[in-house]
């Protein structure tokens, strides 16, 4: 059920009713329209029934803070800190964050930097997120034999430019973009990656049919 859709009948919404309404409001439309009415009335509800659930319009704002670095940073973090046998899986294990719907939510990442312009807490709040998902992948490269400096600099470039894939919105067939990720891996690693690890990958990613 999608619950951003006004609810019928009897049926009473939900705390993760107000927290779906609000996050698809702040993708879709910015902060400044996360508004208690405005979102009870996507909901079909009284006002008061936000009060249920939350004492304050700013106590739901930091639940969509806490849920993003929940899932978003969180997902970077535990899918760089996977055993692999090579530095090659590793990189498609950082990959796999992007490709399953049910991991990283981008449009949210977005969303939230998008309002970090205009609030300076919130905008700590993505730079500490920003520090933790480098340093993450920092390490990943260092287990994998990189010295420091290199696998810092190849952590920032490998993140910066996954981050700008999806900001420019770049639109490519799959089987073209899957084209490329043996391309892509020896250039974020500077190792030739094996078959299997390639195809595994693809094998993956045709699964979520990423586009």
């Amino acid at each position: 059920m999608d619950t951003a859709l006004p609810k019928q009948g009897n049926i009473k919404v939900t705390r993760d009713d107000w927290l779906a309404v609000a996050r698809d409001t702040l993708v879709t439309e910015g902060m400044g329209e996360v508004k208690i009415l405005p979102l009870a009335n996507r909901l079909g509800v009284a006002r008061s029934s936000f009060y249920w659930y939350f004492d304050s319009h700013a106590e739901l704002v930091q639940a969509l803070l806490t849920e993003w670095e929940a899932r978003n940073t969180k997902c970077i973090i535990d899918k760089c800190a996977l055993p692999a046998m090579s530095i090659s899986e590793a990189v498609c294990h950082f990959f796999e964050c992007f490709i399953d719907p049910m991991l990283f939510d981008q449009g949210l990442d977005f969303a939230i930097r998008e309002w970090s312009r205009r609030d300076t807490e919130v905008r700590a709040k993505i730079d500490a997120a920003d520090a933790q998902r480098i340093a993450a992948m920092t390490k990943m490269f260092e287990r994998h034999g990189f010295d420091p400096s290199n696998a810092d600099a190849r952590a920032r470039i490998l993140y910066f430019m996954q981050l700008g894939y999806h900001a420019l919105e770049i639109k490519e067939p799959m089987e073209t973009r899957l084209a490329r990720v043996r391309g892509y891996l020896i250039g974020f690693t500077d190792e030739v990656p094996s078959d299997d690890v390639v195809a595994a990958f693809c094998a993956l990613a045709r699964r979520f049919k990423v586009a």
